[in-house]
């Protein structure tokens, strides 16, 4: 077998459920690290990935994958192996059970609190009608906490398997404790029972896991997609002339392989022979395609657009510039996976101490009161409920829905679930520029020029009909615009891969396309900041039509709210020298970057992350994807590739960048909203907890203290609605 698949194949990928804090990674990492056979493990909490690196002497044509999930099981934790379809499978499986386990709990709340209604207002209600009422309310309340409450039960064995504790732990409890009770009340046949508690408890943490495991749904691992990109067949060219098709990861450093139009490169190398336009938006993100021809350098993914290539490879998979991304990919992932919330944080102390404060109750009562070991347990179970972690759990996500409803409403999409938080942290803000600030579109900008003159263009136009050249095609537009018609000439057209259009019209011959092919001198209207074509019709002054991509229309506006703000903005583009100058003069931007590949924008990031800088990065192509991993947080708009979509932790949708604007400032309204929930949260637990300790509460009197916290906490999220939004040219 040939040895760079044999290198491929020493890595095996895993999926982690259950993944929840640093802790968890460590734990993994450190079980999986006992067996001998693994060389190293290394875990991605966003995107719950686990890749397993077998030593060089085991057989990986034996499986081994059995072992990893079986090691795991028995800390907790359920695994199996890497797949792109399992994973939305597993997904949409688990918040399907979610919504059914919370509509279940909603009905039976329902319907338990019109009965618990007739026997707190029946205070005449004979003893066996009640009893009746109870015992129906069992009925209804215990296959319920049963149903609804597997989620929670599952969640807290496997933590406890684990030795750690949860939020999921004291709800378990509190839930399998008060049906307990309240069924051994209906047994003794006393005035009360908590069923009404359980459910509604239920109803309220479920809708909270709900809109969370719909945040999570959207954070999907990215490097998987960039594996499109790669080409699974490559065709050989031997000496003899002859071709043939082989898997590409076969290929070797110094063969030659051919490339017809349409196809894409397999392979890092060097053009031999053959001329041709190359999309190179892989690797700089413009949407010109690049003229490449003998001793060209090519990459990996890109699309061979017009003529025949024949190329020498250099890099071969594991080594391409494709390659490369996605390594930048995984590398930037694993970066921002180290980033902690403050909800788990919190709740990392939360949860133990609510179990101290119950038991504390429950000897405290019982060992030096004389009230006996039910009414003890009563007020621990009382203290349970009052202090589960309900506002808590609501405190970030009620926020991230209410904001996501609102961005939602102007046009931006959020995909991380953590995004909002850290994009109100940012303070340097990196635009890219072709598709971000610009809108990728390359018009002619020279209408008024003289030379521009409708039968030129028409003439043009006759010619530019045949090709899917994007200037072409700029140029067709431009004819419509100005109601030029732009009739297919009846003479034969031939076009020549990376050079232009030629035809004979009434016996003159017509040419469309670069200086080269039109016979057009260097010194002859120099121009280094436009994309050019040229017409030249034998006997006649040559034409120049210049394009240029143009602005957003809000791209000034923006950039210079920014700007106010103090916060830093930079530019960084793979756009020549003379076209980034404009753009930042225009912009008014004294910070920018020409000719950056995807490496040389990692390399700026990390930089400045390094010196503790906060970096939005706002980008669509293809060569943005590692640099949107990498940033503290980042945004796409809604025309870029899959890929960067995918990278990115928003989606805007709109033609303007305001949207940007806009998400910041829910942003930092939404952190600020967190942060008063959890202080809310606070307050109240520290209001009630010693009146449920003093046995003050019933379990009850602290559910609805307890649904009062969340309905406080929703309302204080649902300010979000009414804040006031950027809308550009405004002062």
């Amino acid at each position: 077998m040939d040895q760079t698949l044999q290198k491929m194949f020493k890595i095996e990928h895993f999926v982690v459920e259950g993944l929840h804090c640093p802790k968890c990674i460590r734990e993994i990492e450190g079980t999986l690290s006992e067996n001998t056979k693994i060389k190293n493990a290394r875990v991605n909490l966003s995107t719950q990935r686990l890749a397993v690196e077998w030593r060089p002497d085991v057989d990986t044509s034996v499986e081994h994958s059995e072992e990893v999930i079986s090691a795991l099981e028995k800390i907790g934790f359920k695994a199996f192996p890497f797949n792109t379809s399992q994973i939305d499978k597993e997904g949409e499986k688990a918040a399907r059970s979610l919504l059914y386990a919370m509509g279940v709990a909603g009905f039976a709340s329902a319907n338990i609190m019109l009965l618990s209604v007739s026997v707190w207002s029946g205070d005449d209600m004979n003893e066996t009608t009640r009893t009746m009422m109870h015992w129906v309310s069992a009925l209804i309340a215990l296959p319920t906490a049963v149903f609804s409450g597997m989620p929670f039960y599952k969640s807290a064995w496997g933590a406890l398997k684990g030795r750690r504790l949860n939020m999921d732990v004291p709800i378990s409890l509190a839930v399998i404790l008060t049906c307990a009770m309240s069924l051994f009340g209906t047994y003794m046949q006393t005035d009360h029972t908590y069923y009404d508690a359980v459910v509604m408890l239920l109803f309220f943490l479920l809708t909270g896991r709900y809109l969370d495991q719909k945040m999570r749904s959207h954070a999907r691992s990215v490097a998987h997609n960039l594996m499109s990109y790669k080409v699974s067949k490559a065709t050989l060219l031997h000496e003899d002339g002859n071709t043939e098709d082989i898997a590409s990861e076969m290929l070797s450093p110094g063969q030659i392989v051919q490339v017809i139009p349409g196809g894409k490169i397999p392979a890092d190398g060097i053009v031999i022979s053959g001329i041709s336009d190359v999309d190179t938006s892989l690797v700089t993100g413009e949407t010109i395609p690049a003229k490449v021809e003998k001793d060209s350098e090519v990459f990996a993914g890109t699309i061979n657009l017009n003529g025949t290539l024949n190329i020498k490879i250099t890099a071969t998979s594991g080594n391409t510039l494709l390659d490369e991304i996605i390594v930048l990919m995984e590398t930037a992932e694993q970066g921002r996976a180290k980033y902690v919330k403050l909800a788990d944080r919190a709740a990392a102390i939360y949860a133990p101490l609510v179990h101290i404060l119950s038991l504390s109750t429950f000897l405290g009562w019982f060992l030096f009161s004389n009230i006996g070991w039910e009414a003890s347990l009563i007020n621990a179970i009382a203290v349970l409920i009052i202090t589960c972690p309900c506002a808590l759990g609501l405190a970030v996500p009620v926020v991230q829905v209410v904001a996501s409803s609102r961005l939602f409403k102007s046009g931006v999409l959020v995909k991380a679930a953590d995004g909002l938080e850290r994009l109100a942290e940012v303070d340097t803000v990196i635009f890219d520029k072709t598709g971000t600030l610009t809108l990728g579109q390359p018009e002619l900008a020279n209408y008024d020029d003289e030379d521009v003159t409708p039968f030129n263009l028409e003439l043009a136009a006759s010619l530019a009909k045949t090709s899917s050249h994007p200037l072409c095609r700029a140029l067709i537009v431009a004819c419509h615009d100005r109601d030029i018609p732009t009739i297919a000439t009846k003479s034969e057209i031939y076009e020549e891969p990376g050079m232009g259009l030629k035809a004979t019209i009434n016996d003159l011959e017509v040419r469309l396309g670069n200086r080269e092919w039109c016979g057009i001198h260097a010194s002859y209207l120099p121009n280094n900041r436009y994309s050019e074509l040229w017409l030249s019709v034998k006997g006649a002054k040559p034409v120049l039509f210049c394009f240029k991509d143009r602005m957003r229309q809000d791209a000034h506006d923006v950039v210079g709210w920014f700007l106010r703000r103090k916060m830093k903005v930079i530019m960084l583009s793979g756009d020549r020298k003379d076209v980034v100058e404009e753009a930042a003069e225009e912009l008014g931007l004294s910070r920018y970057k020409y000719s950056c590949k995807p490496q040389d924008k990692i390399e700026v990031i990390e930089r400045m992350k390094a010196n503790g800088d906060k970096i939005l990065m706002i980008g669509d192509g293809l060569n943005d994807a590692p640099a949107l991993r990498a940033a503290h947080v980042s945004i796409s708009p809604s025309s870029a590739s899959e890929i960067s979509q995918n990278a990115a932790d928003f989606i805007f949708q709109s033609q303007k960048l305001e949207t940007v604007v806009r998400a910041y400032q829910v942003s930092v309204s939404s952190r600020k909203l967190v942060f008063m929930n959890f202080a809310m949260a606070a307050i109240y637990n520290i209001i009630a907890v010693p009146f449920a300790a003093a046995g003050l509460l019933t379990p009850l009197i602290a559910a609805i203290a307890m649904s009062l916290s969340s309905i406080v906490v929703t309302a204080n999220a649902l300010r979000l609605n009414f804040e006031k939004l950027y809308r550009s040219h405004e002062p």
